[in-house]
């Protein structure tokens, strides 16, 4: 009688973390005064909806690869890795432009990389926490030494400057992170979720199948609406304000620490307001600095936490080493958060 043979598998878990953060910010400042040009808003309105002063806006040919590019280099650079170590890239983006081929595989061949694994996670803004924790699993099981994580965006590209609801709120960026082996834990448990109910508080205004009758229509004169990203700003600030604290609080009990413990809160930078109302409600010590990069950055979607985080570590805002709670969520509605040691 025969036995079916047993499969090879690793019998221990490694531990990982983050080895080094990149980010990059176009050079194109926008301010709010520009954005009223198309809206009926004011400088004062917005600041006060949603904590934006300025934005960055990529140029027309600045692309999601060039923007990951430039990130993942400075990432690099600070891990004291060679591309050539990588050995899987995992992109956060909802705005590459590309139904397929994605993003990763392109920006493995900028970089220099060969032959690694490339996917690319739509998770909008929670993408970076997401890919964090898929990186870190990697890692821990042994699948890979080194895992590059990009979270990036151009939502200049995807945004109706006509909307009042929306125009103001988006920019571009790109951060990164290296995700390695560590001696010791770097990246605690990952609490994280859904809720597809409510997909329609964030969207995308039409499919892009939608466009296809629309452009066959013989005799048709009349422009074709472009498939812009549109949000029920209300509805996602409840949720936000009311659901994502508990869903921190769930990463640092996962974690085995205490809000006293921290170096850092970096939230995804959606809106000032949210912040504010999460600080409260986690009833941070005042100790703990906290990202307030949306009033310089705007939302940068899956780019919004690696960019904050190593902004702030590189001003001394942040201390290296130290603890930091990370949480990102958007259109989904989808969720992430965990307790990361700062590099």
């Amino acid at each position: 009688m025969s036995t079916s043979p047993t499969l090879a598998a690793p019998t221990t878990l490694r531990h990982a973390r983050i080895l080094g953060l990149g980010g990059y910010r176009p050079e194109r400042v926008v301010t709010n005064e520009e954005i009223c040009r198309y809206i009926d808003s004011s400088d004062e309105w917005i600041q006060q909806r949603s904590g934006i002063i300025t934005r960055r806006f990529a140029r027309e040919d600045e692309s999601v690869i060039d923007m990951a590019e430039a990130a993942s280099l400075q990432a690099l650079d600070r891990a004291g890795l060679e591309a050539g170590q990588i050995d899987a890239i995992l992109v956060a983006t909802v705005s590459h432009p590309y139904q397929t081929p994605a993003a990763a595989p392109s920006l493995a061949v900028r970089l220099g990389i060969t032959d690694p694994a490339a996917i690319d996670i739509s998770a909008a803004c929670a993408g970076y926490c997401y890919a964090i924790s898929l990186a870190n699993d990697m890692v821990r099981a042994g699948t890979a030494d080194h895992v590059l994580v990009v979270g990036v965006e151009k939502l200049s590209d995807f945004t109706d400057k006509h909307d009042r609801g929306s125009a103001f709120i988006f920019g571009d960026g790109a951060g990164a992170a290296v995700v390695g082996v560590s001696d010791t834990p770097g990246i605690g448990p990952t609490v994280w979720g859904s809720l597809g109910d409510k997909y329609d508080a964030i969207t995308q205004r039409e499919a892009w199948t939608d466009l296809r009758p629309a452009m066959e229509e013989p005799g048709r004169t009349e422009a074709i609406s472009w498939p812009s990203f549109v949000m029920q700003g209300q509805t996602v600030f409840r949720w936000a304000v009311f659901s994502m604290a508990p869903v921190a609080k769930r990463a640092m009990e996962a974690a085995g620490i205490t809000s006293a413990d921290l170096g850092a809160f970096v939230p995804h930078q959606a809106n000032m307001r949210i912040t504010d109302a999460m600080v409260k409600a986690l009833d941070l010590p005042e100790h703990v600095p906290v990202a307030r990069d949306i009033a310089e950055t705007g939302n940068t979607s899956a780019a919004s936490v690696p960019l904050a985080m190593s902004r702030m570590l590189d001003e001394g805002e942040a201390p290296h080493g130290g603890l930091a709670l990370q949480i990102g969520f958007g259109a989904g509605l989808v969720y992430a958060a965990q307790v990361v040691v700062m590099p």
